[in-house]
């Protein structure tokens, strides 16, 4: 079974990179291969379902370049698709006089990464936004929305295949090895050669590209994100999203509050290790993947270096009341009362050798394989964008 293009990973960049390929090339022989029963089974249908400004990202980086893009991308094929979305904005709180500084620098990054309408805030315009929030200042950013990134991604399995893209579900690769102009991917029970393999593999990306990588200077270190949902009687409380200031040293924003699209109001999340790669629950464990996270050396020097921040999330896990108290630093009214138990995501954060939480997407290129190693968070924003440069790296390759 001969392709041209094989995909491994049926999450939302994995159909996007399929989706522009066959934009750019109708009678590519494209394969994507999935190993679960339908796609978009993780990062994708388990994240909060916010489309970003890339107010956040450095200027310049590949974050910040394929989200502005992407968030264009994704509103046009949301239209043409009839996906719905809303654009509702949302607002960036300072509750703390260390955070003012912190604030600012991202109203100006916002403006060098080209977001028109961004609006400072003082603490008594907060309340003409979010009535029930509490900060000395703000940002209100008119570009965020809100979409089911489910439905966005069974909208690019239909366009894939009605271009003639071939989509196989339950195939768990196993192997991939290199030949002469291409690559075989195997599965339990088949073999497929193409001429050029793309890994898309989010959570266990680190693990197929070690497959033609040797001595991969990364590994992908899951972090679970818990939610907990307002009870309905209090989501009059959030009118529509709510952050407060991230933390710089850290590669994640912090609890909010977010308006989701197929209703209700989440809460959170936080950031723990999770014990197995696809665990959103704090009883899973896988105790290989496990062993493999703590004896990774890049990961025990994370570990040490953010120990106490790292103690802070997993007590907040574990105490609904310390998390409770957390999200009354912006909505003081919240009780403990007020949150009934909501999901959790797993997040695929690559971990560099030297210590590094990569704080950028990273992808991996050499002849007959391209990697996609790090693309959390705003991946799914990104995800047209990333797909349209992965098309032009395959492109160039079949060159």
């Amino acid at each position: 079974m001969n392709f041209d293009v094989i995909i491994v990973g049926g999450g939302i960049v994995g159909l996007a990179t399929a989706h522009n390929l066959l934009n750019k090339k109708p009678h590519l022989r494209l394969l994507l291969l999935e190993k679960e029963s339908q796609v978009a089974m993780h990062q994708t249908r388990n994240n909060s379902g916010v489309i970003h400004s890339g107010i956040y990202y450095k200027t310049g980086s590949l974050k910040a370049l394929n989200c502005i893009r992407g968030y264009d991308m994704l509103l046009k094929f949301c239209y043409d698709e009839q996906v719905p979305f809303e654009l509702c904005g949302k607002i960036i709180v300072a509750t703390q006089e260390a955070e003012l500084p912190l604030l600012n620098t991202l109203f100006v990054r916002g403006q060098a990464n080209g977001l028109n309408g961004l609006k400072r805030l003082a603490a008594e315009e907060l309340k003409h936004y979010e009535p029930y929030v509490q900060g000395l200042a703000g940002i209100f950013v008119p570009q965020t929305g809100i979409v089911d990134y489910g439905l966005v991604s069974e909208a690019l399995l239909g366009s894939i295949q009605r271009q003639g893209g071939q989509v196989l579900f339950n195939k768990k690769v196993t192997d991939i090895t290199l030949v002469h102009h291409g690559a075989d991917v195997y599965t339990a029970d088949a073999a497929y050669r193409g001429r050029l393999v793309v890994n898309c593999a989010g959570l266990y990306s680190d693990k197929i590209a070690a497959l033609t990588v040797p001595k991969l200077p990364l590994r992908i270190v899951p972090f679970r994100g818990e939610y907990y949902k307002l009870k309905p009687e209090k989501e009059y409380l959030v009118k529509n999203l709510i952050y407060p200031v991230p933390n710089p040293d850290f590669p994640f924003l912090g609890v909010h509050f977010t308006r989701m699209a197929r209703g209700g109001v989440e809460a959170g999340p936080n950031a723990v290790l999770a014990y197995k790669r696809e665990g959103y629950r704090k009883k899973d464990v896988h105790l290989a993947e496990l062993w493999e996270t703590l004896t990774w050396r890049g990961f025990q020097k994370v570990a040490s270096r953010y120990w106490e921040t790292g103690l802070g999330e997993l007590y907040r896990s574990y105490s609904k009341s310390a998390f409770t108290k957390a999200l009354q630093a912006l909505i003081p009214e919240i009780q403990k009362d007020d949150l009934m138990d909501g999901g959790a995501g797993v997040r695929a954060q690559a971990c560099d050798d030297r210590g590094g939480l990569l704080d950028d997407f990273a992808i991996l290129e050499r002849a007959g394989v391209i990697n996609v190693c790090n693309a959390p968070s705003p991946a799914a924003t990104s995800a047209l964008s990333i797909g349209l440069d992965i098309t032009e790296r395959v492109m160039e390759q079949l060159r």
